[in-house]
């Protein structure tokens, strides 16, 4: 099936010769003979073209264009009129109509123009999905925890996405502060606009610049053409600064400039530019401790933090390391084709028992690694990489012999990378000796 197809006309013998025409070409018709009877049928059934005439026993098609473009906006509508009218014309493709044509002398328009119009509004519908999931993927729901510390970020987040506030994100490396810039974008009015997001770390002060704000043709060897800059392409959106702090003082002075007058100069370009960037920004470094030193500008700083939202370490929200794991399980499994269930009580307490330096970006890592490792349909210790593994050691009391020497054995052999020659040497011991403590105390 083409679409859905409603022709709204008086005439009975227009309406059923349409009808006709247009079901033998695979789409679906309803018909209406007016506009209320039109909209009894728009109100229960999702309509894709309305074949509508213009002079109807209760209001008139032109006008009716309007009301039907601000209800469905994803549906067309095509105007039929008996009398070809320039002016009427006109105003109908003003209020949004895809077309306007006249009775029977476009009969053979039709069913071409239907087509064309079926074709505009699966792209709208596909284009409006594509939102709707990039949406749902950057929204606050796809934030995972239930740690106070997490919940309450979000919180300040959602608070502050209904604004078009400066944001800074604050919180060491790989704790999700783009994930938390694209929420805050993505669950504000720039929503549909563009987010753009650059590494201030990743370039060097000249190609910063030029990423930033763009180039006149000429302005440098090798500027062949005018080039637009990422405050351009976020216009009306969100651009994201990540590592803000690694920024030069140079360009900090020409960023605070952008901040406060809505203005930009593109390198080599005389003529300033007009903008309108929401700007969130993020760092894991102490910007208080930089000003200090001199490396960071203090208004600057104060232009960027009006809103702060401080993202916790993951080692302070271990309660979160059970619902991470396996959303990060379930990704992996779809990826790599596994059906892995579930994973052991010891793999649990090794995890969480690990400082996660590298944060949620460090859990990701060990889970893909992890789930390479296995065999079976649940994570095990053993799976671990053994930096990890000899996390898990046995509580024993201070007065237990057996229980210190194991925990001894585990921390050498962590220090050798599982070096057993090695960790035989450094403890003094025979290697035959080592091996039968570790099957003694099935350390692996």
């Amino acid at each position: 099936m083409k679409g859905s197809v409603l022709i709204v006309d008086d005439e009975e013998p227009i309406r059923k010769l349409l009808s006709r025409l247009i079901s033998l070409e695979g789409f679906d018709v309803l018909q209406a003979a007016g506009i209320s009877s039109a909209k009894k049928i728009l109100q229960q059934k999702e309509i894709d073209i309305i074949l509508c005439d213009v002079k109807l026993p209760d209001g008139n098609g032109v006008d009716f264009v309007v009301e039907l473009k601000a209800k469905y906006p994803l549906s067309e509508v095509i105007l039929l009129t008996a009398y070809g009218n320039i002016p009427d014309g006109i105003r109908a493709m003003k209020n949004g109509a895809f077309d306007y044509i006249v009775k029977g002398d476009d009969n053979d328009k039709i069913i071409p123009l239907l087509n064309r119009a079926a074709e505009k509004t699966a792209l709208a519908k596909r284009i409006l999905h594509l939102e709707n999931k990039v949406s749902k993927k950057y929204s606050f729901d796809s934030i995972i925890g239930k740690s106070k510390s997490i919940l309450a970020a979000v919180d300040m987040a959602r608070k502050v996405a209904a604004t078009d506030t400066t944001v800074l994100l604050l919180g060491e490396t790989g704790t999700g502060k783009e994930v938390f810039a694209q929420a805050i974008h993505y669950g504000g009015s720039r929503a549909n606009k563009n987010f753009v997001a650059v590494n201030c770390a990743a370039f060097s002060k000249d190609l910063l610049e030029n990423e930033l704000f763009g180039h006149k043709a000429g302005a440098f060897t090798g500027a062949i053409k005018d080039q637009r800059g990422l405050f351009e392409e976020a216009n009306n959106g969100t651009l994201f600064l990540d590592e803000i702090g690694e920024m030069s003082l140079d360009l900090q002075a020409k960023l605070l400039r952008v901040l406060e007058s809505g203005e930009l100069l593109r390198v080599g370009e005389s003529k300033t530019i007009k903008i309108n960037v929401r700007i969130i920004a993020a760092t894991n470094r102490d910007l208080q401790q930089d000003m200090d030193k001199g490396s960071f500008r203090s208004d600057l700083f104060y232009r960027l933090s009006v809103f702060q939202i401080k993202l916790p370490a993951l080692r302070e929200r271990v309660v979160d390391l059970e619902l991470l794991i396996q959303l990060f399980v379930k990704q992996f499994s779809a990826k790599m084709g596994k059906s892995i269930q579930s994973f052991s009580p010891d793999f649990l307490e090794a995890m969480k028992k690990n400082e996660w330096k590298g944060n949620l970006r460090e859990l990701k890592n060990v889970i893909e690694r992890t789930m390479i490792m296995s065999n079976g349909n649940e994570l095990s210790v053993e799976t671990l990489p053994y930096e990890i593994r000899s996390n898990k050691v046995d509580s024993f009391s201070t007065f237990d012999l057996a229980g210190a020497e194991k925990l001894h054995i585990q921390k050498v052999l962590q220090y050798t990378n599982g070096n057993k020659t090695e960790t035989a040497r450094l403890l003094n011991i025979a290697l035959t000796t080592l091996y039968r403590k570790l099957e003694e105390y099935q350390i692996k």
